[in-house]
């Protein structure tokens, strides 16, 4: 048994492959095994946890691009941010995770630009005004 964020994962997990992923305030970890296909995302399937086919889509596009979507088993971990930011962070901790599995899958995901991390942060907010950079509203009396 492994212990995993919040859940426990049968198996000894000697042969996971492991990537972390970050988006804004999200961490995802992501454990990748030889399996048959299966995503798990704090213990619900993938369509459960994300929604939209747009979040969806992300998740599993480093799958598709190396191949591995019917391959690998997937187990992830994600806490913090909203399902963009959490969405994002899974699909750069799979991406991860799937080039230590197989290293020859690294150009793909290189290409694709899935193993950079986007680095865009929510700007904090200045004194004086309403938000980071949105001023008071003029009033003329």
């Amino acid at each position: 048994m492994v212990k995993l964020g919040n859940f426990i994962i049968a198996g000894n997990g000697k042969n996971d492959c492991l990537g972390t992923g970050r988006r804004k305030s999200s961490v995802a970890r992501v454990r990748v095994r030889a399996g048959e296909g299966k995503i798990s995302i704090n213990c619900r399937e993938l369509t459960d946890f994300f929604k939209t086919a747009q979040q969806q889509n992300a998740v599993l596009a480093p799958l598709a691009l190396t191949g591995k979507q019917e391959t690998v088993d997937v187990l992830i971990s994600v806490q913090g941010g909203g399902t963009t930011g959490q969405a994002d962070a899974c699909k750069l901790g799979i991406a991860r995770a799937i080039k230590k599995f197989d290293p020859e899958t690294e150009p793909v995901l290189r290409e694709h630009s899935l193993l950079t991390r986007d680095a865009r942060e929510v700007e904090r907010k200045k004194y004086g005004l309403r938000k980071a950079r949105r001023g008071t509203q003029f009033s003329k009396r």
